[in-house]
């Protein structure tokens, strides 16, 4: 998996029918910087708004998810977030001017091939995932729905589809490798049962739907009237029936398709998110309603997490950034690299490590019969671990200084002695304005709050300071 964020180099454009309205609908991906993340922007409409790729904007899950912010609605986001998911893609405004993207061939293979037309453009900065940490876990008994996320360092998911039915009975879908989402995921179309499309057609939905775009699961016995009346109804001149139960003699991409495109709507759906994730995802009877609800709580145990973040630090957790990647950022050297390792880091906080130990040089002078870590080089590591944080918020951060220009309210609550794990942790206080920025640091030890101040400090170019 990559571990920068990436966009892409420049806009690319297609035009396609929207699923439910059956209008034309122009879909525009377009480049955005570090931090962004994906958003929707109706150019259709007063003002423009803009829908943030978020679980809590999510208004309908009937016939695909439907998102709504700033008085705007998005239909059936789910194929597109599940290409810039398997592109790797973080930060992306995908601008439309109608009220859903381009059903294009029931799949999300054909925006995929417009994301590489124009290629992808690495940017300098981390990608900040979530590590699942615990079983995370939705269950709908009455359906027979479960849906969990467990800890694994990388990104997984298996699904299992059982319709209880004839014409596609129990299934299986497995992705191993986020890099193989386009060749064993993307061109897997959406399904549909026969008796569902004649009821979804005759309620005047999904007026895009098409033979080309969706697999049709014939579910009964069709007679030579029916077909006639049917194909009336679809618009075509002529329907017929496969052996296998499928309409209009279409031939599978992969026999177990419908179980992967229940994979890649998955894939979709987990990415409201709205980071990337870390775990492996197991799903039996899947749908929109479910996946929803998965992400929904994710994201409170992300808020939850973020909150309480310095009391559930394990060595096992991946590294964001190593010793070395710290000493690319920052200019301090021994003995004042105070940060061993950065464990979390995202727009507003940041999360890192000390490793007391009694070789650490100011334990020589420091009541050296008493070893105890200086507090002010406590106030350092957590000075040190938000200017990590600063520097994440420009795009050159090895042309800029950090200085620390004020401490306010600090507080020293227990000693930190050899042998200790320092855990630091960082916030802002608010946006960063004119090269100032307000933190509040804390550190750590077993969960435990052993110091805190709240800290200001100037951000600076290289070349002009």
């Amino acid at each position: 998996m990559n571990t920068k964020q990436h966009t892409i180099t420049k806009s690319v454009s297609l035009s396609g029918v929207g699923l439910h309205t059956g209008a034309t609908v122009n879909l525009t991906f377009v480049p955005a910087p570090i931090n962004y993340g994906m958003k929707f922007q109706r150019t259709d409409l007063e003002n423009q708004p803009i829908v943030d790729a978020d679980v809590d904007n999510v208004v309908d899950v009937s016939r695909g998810t439907t998102i709504e912010q700033n008085g705007a609605r998005i239909h059936t986001v789910e194929h597109v977030l599940a290409a810039l998911v398997g592109m790797q893609i973080d930060n992306i405004l995908i601008q439309l001017d109608g009220p859903e993207p381009p059903i294009m061939d029931g799949s999300a293979i054909i925006f995929m091939e417009a994301l590489e037309s124009v290629g992808l453009e690495e940017q300098n900065a981390l990608r900040n995932f979530f590590v699942i940490p615990e079983a995370i876990s939705y269950r709908n008994a009455e359906k027979d729905i479960e849906i969990a996320a467990l800890p694994l360092n990388d990104y997984r998911l298996t699904v299992m589809v059982d319709y209880n039915s004839a014409v596609l009975g129990s299934q299986h879908a497995n992705l191993y490798d986020i890099n193989n989402f386009r060749d064993e995921v993307a061109s897997c179309r959406t399904f549909v049962f026969l008796h569902e499309l004649e009821t979804l057609y005759k309620n005047g939905l999904i007026r895009g739907g098409d033979l080309n775009n969706a697999i049709v699961l014939v579910d009964r016995v069709l007679g030579d009237e029916e077909l006639d009346n049917l194909a009336k109804l679809l618009n075509k001149p002529k329907v017929e029936v496969r052996k296998d139960g499928i309409l209009n003699n279409l031939e599978l991409r992969f026999k177990n398709e419908p179980a992967r495109h229940k994979l890649l709507d998955l894939v979709g759906d987990l990415a409201l998110v709205g980071r990337p994730l870390k775990g492996q995802i197991l799903a039996a009877r899947p749908g929109h309603a479910s996946n929803v609800e998965l992400a929904k709580k994710i994201k409170a145990y992300i808020k939850k997490s973020q909150s309480e973040q310095g009391f559930h630090y394990h060595p096992s957790m991946p590294t964001v950034m190593d010793a070395m990647q710290i000493a690319s950022m920052l200019p301090h050297r021994y003995p004042f690299a105070l940060v061993d390792r950065i464990f979390h880091l995202d727009e507003t906080m940041v999360a890192g490590v000390k490793n007391v130990t009694m070789n650490d040089n100011f334990f020589q002078g420091h009541f050296p019969n008493n070893p105890v870590m200086p507090g002010v080089l406590q106030v350092e590591g957590m000075a040190q671990t938000g200017g990590i944080l600063v520097l994440n918020t420009v795009p050159d951060p090895e042309n800029y200084w950090t200085y620390l220009l004020r401490i306010d309210n600090c507080r020293f609550r227990k000693m930190v002695v050899p042998g200790d794990v320092l855990v630091f942790k960082s916030v802002l206080l608010g946006p960063i304005r004119r090269g100032i920025a307000k933190m509040h640091g804390a550190s750590y030890v077993n969960g435990e709050l052993v110091c805190e101040a709240e800290m200001t400090a100037s951000i600076t170019r290289k070349d002009i300071e």
